[in-house]
């Protein structure tokens, strides 16, 4: 015993006789083998309840896509389904990117909340501060954190104006746009939960102008590359011609893909492109607190705005689910084909990302899987019609 307390002194000692540099990086790498060691899955373990409940949901509902379920730091499954492109008979395979629509919030409201942290944002930061002109007086970076704005849809608006629908628009370019036009506000700030995406699409616009880097950039600078998720990026049809991806999205009646167009070139409330085990190392990061201070993620996830219909709140970019035996925070998305569930059960440590290029309902039909992994049923209609765009 005393041998072993005699090495412990001396690699704490060496440790501490490292430079500060040399320790980050012993400290990165030691997180990189634990995030490895996190993402281990053994097949031959797999609760035969939930590979048949998959299967099921691929079979029956026409599930076209990716699935990671952990609990308590283990994946419990992990697996793909179908095709990345129907018409090409291109199998998924589990490292597949998958346009995450409105799951990509979640990550938006990480890095506005990051910019809050270090002081170089406020959430009573009023939006006409940083866009001069900007036609509605009074909202703030915590109402469109809420979706409490009480903004028109820029989504709606601008397909009216854009006039070259294959040419990729900037969020500075809406929000010109939105400048510009002045149309008419669905609501008072603060008057009530209004979803929107133009809440998300001015913080994506936010980010870039407070931190001084495009989006995506400042992503993968201070979120993905720092927790690992290699595969991972934010794209926008404003720097590509084409996004770059092998998943297609996929309309949920003739199964026609669907084509890119201008939408595609605004960010923040879109835009992330994924893999579930990425989604996981996400998940674990922010568990660890390596994004966030605690109490300001305890903030994020705490009921802010009541929707009418279901019973889910929402906080900064999670909409939230609460019963007396759990807490429950999760997202969904909806764009372009693609369909996306991501879903943490704080309480009880159970993670579940559903990634599918198939938009139809097959993400409604989990009952029985939140049953198997005991954990609270999110009976609310997730996926509330938006007109098919991401929601």
């Amino acid at each position: 015993m005393r041998i072993l307390y005699y090495y412990l002194f001396i690699s704490i000692f060496l440790f501490s006789c490292k430079s500060e540099a040399k320790k980050q990086e012993e400290i990165l790498q030691l997180q990189a083998n634990l995030d490895s060691i996190a993402l281990l899955y053994d097949p031959s373990q797999v609760d035969p309840r939930i590979d048949e409940f998959m299967h099921k949901l691929h079979n029956r509902s026409a599930f076209n896509g990716n699935v990671l379920i952990a609990k308590k730091g283990k994946i419990l499954y992990q697996n793909s389904f179908g095709w990345a492109n129907y018409l090409m008979r291109d199998s998924l395979n589990i490292d597949s990117k998958f346009e995450l629509a409105s799951v990509s919030k979640t990550f938006t409201a990480v890095a506005t909340l990051q910019l809050i942290e270090q002081g170089k944002l406020r959430l009573e930061t009023p939006v006409d501060s940083l866009y001069p002109g900007f036609p509605f007086p009074g909202v703030t970076v915590r109402h469109l954190l809420t979706h409490r704005s009480g903004l028109p849809n820029y989504v709606y608006y601008v397909d009216r104006i854009w006039k070259d629908k294959r040419k990729g628009m900037s969020n500075n370019e809406a929000i010109n746009l939105i400048i510009e036009g002045k149309p008419n506000r669905e609501g008072k700030p603060d008057g009530r939960f209004h979803y929107n995406n133009s809440n998300y699409m001015l913080l994506g616009a936010i980010i870039e102008k407070v931190s001084g880097k495009d989006f995506d950039i400042y992503m993968q600078e201070n979120i993905f590359q720092p927790i690992g998720m290699k595969n991972t990026a934010a794209l926008s049809k404003v720097k590509y011609d084409k996004i770059p991806t092998n998943v297609i999205g996929h309309d949920k009646v003739w199964r026609r893909s669907v084509v890119q167009d201008y939408l595609d070139g605004t960010v923040g409330d879109k835009g992330i492109y994924s893999t579930v085990r990425d989604m996981y190392l996400f998940d674990r990061a922010l568990k660890d607190g390596r994004l966030l201070d605690t109490a300001v993620l305890d903030s994020a996830y705490k009921p802010r705005s009541e929707a009418k219909r279901g019973a889910f709140s929402y906080g900064y970019g999670w909409r939230t689910f609460n019963t007396p035996n759990a807490k429950v925070v999760y997202h969904t998305g909806w764009w372009h084909g693609f369909k996306t569930l991501f879903v943490r059960d704080l309480t009880n440590d159970v993670t579940i990302v559903l990634l599918s290029n198939m938009a139809n309902g097959s993400l409604t039909n989990l009952d029985e899987l939140y049953k198997i992994l005991e954990m609270p049923v999110l009976r609310q209609n997730a996926y509330d019609s938006n007109g098919g765009y991401t929601e």
